[in-house]
């Protein structure tokens, strides 16, 4: 029998690991800045790239795709070589995707501060840098399926299983959301309209978080836990239907990101029924972890490296049981739109992926420098400190959820409203956004902690490029017995079939959801009085997200009497049909604007956008006082309404070429004549007056007409 010498590439997992810490501090400190100036917004000095909704989608791609993106591929090219029996594909292939996503992190470090973005969760970064991050994508599948069919361990082990599910979903999730026709360099429209925007934004948002947070870590879980713990895994039976059942209903979940909106009800439904459905594969995912350490406690507390891996795993059970119960209705209508998403999401990412990151990096870079850990009594320290911000940063959260949530809907007993000014809400979780801030800057702490304990480490070692290993190729080794057998089996030696079912298997729940919103006119109707927005409004709303508005404000009224009583009438489905992309935002942290417009007048949002707290005293939104003084730029208006008119807005053919700077002058004119009359001289070529424009058309279109017809 033949036996094979082979090694395995540790400098691209050192390079990884390297990153991911790099990134984490980076993103984590964005993260502390934007959560001071939700306090404090002065802290923004009044630059307009540092602003909370410039930075938000910063942070949070920072953190998802800098930071976990990097730990995953770290995790991956380390445990995927050992697990096969192979070295990677390809060398070229694993440095192309290591300096092409480093690329992509900096082109939205750039890009998100300076405003552009496509509004998107999750999907902010502008079309050419969704094209790059489809083909470093591509490297890496194809590095990872070359691996896996030059492997020397015939069975295909259910770390691997996960692996492969992330590689094809994410790909599936990124480039269905990523259509969008452009407008400019950087700029570009969806080429999905209002609700269905809405749903193929939350089918892939969720299922970011489930193929981009969730399954590759889970694949990582079942490699480390078992190999720090030095026990196999629980139940291979029970990682069977873990993998299959998770796969399969994660993809139908997203529609709980949308009840109560205009989304027809069967889509709520189903996310809501498929989301309580994946209690079931989710806990199965988390005792098969725990039960895993059975009998290994006393090495638990001893090791740095299990603690971690036991909150993690913890917080992994307890995020998703908290996230169906959060897509019941009757919970979605007090959850939703308030801090308590919010803290729902930051237990998942802080403990689940924080935790696990944590201890893969403590587990890996003592066997890179073959030597021990520097200081196992700074890893406890981290683990103890990184806990406690942890609790400091998500407790204070709930409670501010929750106290937003009952606040919005508490009438007196005359049955008005008891706080009909929303700032009385914010007022109350002021103590609780600082309390945030704590725990965030101990969580913080322990990362600069682990970072220092890692270098310190390296320094003590000697760094080993190649792990050099044996193996007998299961095509030429005679026939092995494992101690296993059937269907399950056979499949995992057969990864092209295994891969076609797994594909099969995701495909299902975004075909049943989405292919009818487009077949089924119905689901969408249309109200006649609903027009396209003019010239100047559409570059209003482009500067409206720019600015990252929709991170604070919500424009979508709820069928709820707290809500219409509060902001008019509840949003319809028709009112969207030409908004490209949708804005119905996922937090409020400011009112909702769907009814913004004509409720004050054009001087009122003059004197806001100024100086906020000058109108709302209280307030804790940002000065935009450059909006006042920056010339609108409108020499880009005939390619955005050319690109617009291509995704389905009716506007006439040449409109964009002449007529449209007509119109928008006149509107500009008359929004400075309104001005005029609070006594402010404004200029008609300045951005303020594109952003009160958008502002003041919000709502109006169905006022006057609010009757409701089939689409043609």
């Amino acid at each position: 029998m033949n036996v094979e010498t082979f090694k395995y590439d540790n400098r691209i997992v050192r390079a990884f690991g390297i990153a991911t810490v790099i990134w984490g501090i980076v993103g984590m400190l964005v993260g502390m800045l934007a959560a001071v100036e939700l306090f404090y917004p002065g802290a923004n000095l009044n630059l307009q790239f540092i602003t909370f909704g410039r930075i938000r989608p910063l942070h949070t791609n920072a953190v998802i795709f800098a930071f976990v993106g990097n730990g995953m591929f770290m995790g991956i090219y380390y445990s995927l070589q050992r697990l096969c029996k192979a070295r990677m594909f390809s060398d070229f292939l694993s440095w192309t995707n290591f300096w092409g996503w480093q690329t992509i992190i900096v082109a939205a470090a750039v890009t998100l501060p300076l405003g552009f973005t496509t509004s998107k969760e999750y999907a902010e970064l502008e079309w050419p840098i969704k094209i790059a991050i489809a083909v470093i994508w591509v490297v890496f599948t194809v590095n990872l399926i070359g691996t896996i069919l030059k492997r020397r361990e015939k069975h295909m082990y259910v770390a691997i299983w996960f692996f492969l599910a992330t590689a094809l979903t994410v790909a599936v999730l990124h480039i269905t959301n990523s259509m969008t026709m452009p407008a400019g360099l950087f700029k570009s429209y969806s080429m999905y309209a209002g609700v269905q925007d809405a749903l193929v934004q939350w089918w892939y948002g969720h299922n970011a978080v489930a193929f981009f947070l969730t399954t590759p870590y889970l694949g990582l879980m079942y490699y480390f836990l078992p190999k720090a713990a030095n026990r196999p895994v629980f139940s291979y039976r029970l990682s069977i239907i873990h993998f299959w059942a998770l796969i399969f209903l994660y993809i139908w979940a997203g529609p709980h990101h949308l009840l109560y909106t205009a989304l027809p009800d069967w889509a709520q439904s189903l996310g809501m029924v498929f989301s309580l459905m994946l209690i079931a594969p989710s806990w199965g995912g988390m005792l098969n972890g725990l039960l895993t350490l059975r009998g290994a406690w006393d090495k638990v507390r001893q090791d740095p490296v299990l603690k971690f891996m036991v909150v993690a795993v913890t917080a992994y059970g307890m995020s998703t049981l908290e996230g169906p119960i959060m897509a019941i209705k009757t919970v979605n209508s007090l959850s939703h739109y308030t801090d308590w998403t919010i803290a729902h999401a930051h237990s998942g990412a802080l403990g689940w992926n924080g935790f696990l990151t944590f201890s893969m990096l403590y587990f890996i870079f003592p066997r890179l420098y073959k030597t021990q850990l520097w200081s196992t009594k700074l890893a406890n320290w981290h683990f103890w400190i990184g806990l406690l911000g942890m609790m400091f940063y998500i407790i204070p959260i709930y409670v501010a959820g929750i106290t937003e949530g009952l606040m919005w809907k508490q009438f007196n007993k005359e049955g008005f409203l008891q706080y009909p000014n929303f700032l009385e809400t914010i007022v109350q979780i002021v103590p609780m956004l600082r309390l945030r801030s704590i725990g965030g800057t101990l969580y913080l702490v322990g990362v600069f902690m682990m970072a220092y304990n890692l270098y310190r480490t390296a320094k003590a070692g000697e760094f080993e490029p190649d792990t050099e290993d044996q193996a007998v190729p299961w095509q030429k080794a005679a026939v092995v017995a494992h101690g296993k057998s059937g269907f399950h089996r056979l499949l995992e030696g057969k990864p092209l079939i295994f891969t076609v079912l797994a594909v099969l298997a995701i495909l299902v729940g975004g075909i049943v959801e989405i292919i009818p919103m487009y077949l089924i006119k119905e689901n969408v109707p249309t109200i006649a009085s609903v027009k396209p927005y003019t010239p100047l409004e559409v570059l209003g709303r482009d500067l409206y997200i720019r600015e990252g508005c929709l991170g604070c404000h919500s424009q979508m009224i709820r069928p709820f009497r707290s809500e219409t009583e509060r902001y008019g009438e509840y949003s319809k489905a028709g009112e969207f049909v030409y908004d490209h992309p949708f804005l119905w935002g996922s937090e409020r942290k400011g009112p909702d604007l769907a009814r913004e417009g004509g409720k004050y007048p054009a001087a009122w949002h003059y004197n806001h956008m100024d100086d906020p707290r000058s109108t709302s005293p209280g307030s804790i939104m940002p000065r935009y006082s450059w909006l006042l003084t920056q010339k609108l730029e409108t020499d880009s208006l005939p390619a955005r309404l050319g690109a617009l008119r291509r995704v389905g807005v009716p506007y006439p053919e040449g409109f964009e070429n002449g007529p449209a700077q007509k119109d928008l002058a006149a509107q500009a004119d008359k929004i400075v004549a309104d001005l005029k009359q609070g006594s402010i001289n404004a200029t008609p070529d300045r951005e303020i007056i594109a952003l009160i424009a958008y502002l003041q058309r919000l709502g109006t279109d169905i006022k006057s007409a609010p009757a409701i017809t089939a689409a043609k």
